[in-house]
């Protein structure tokens, strides 16, 4: 695995996890950490964002 696919894959938990505590109790990490929409905040969620399409890519790899 490339660290590019390591890095994208920490993300994309990062970003299920936030999700998750959103759903279960309206807790959005993401934003107690760095600020409701701020910019570090905007930053996390296109990363994580991206990461979930390099996700895609990731499905259909064949090793």
């Amino acid at each position: 695995m490339k660290i590019i696919d390591k890095i994208a894959l920490v993300l994309i938990i990062i970003g299920a996890v936030n999700w998750g505590l959103i759903g279960l109790f309206k807790f959005d990490l993401v934003a107690t950490l760095f600020g409701q929409m701020s910019v570090l905040s905007r930053i996390v969620y296109t990363l994580v964002g991206i990461s979930g399409l390099w996700g895609i890519k990731l499905l259909f790899e064949e090793d």
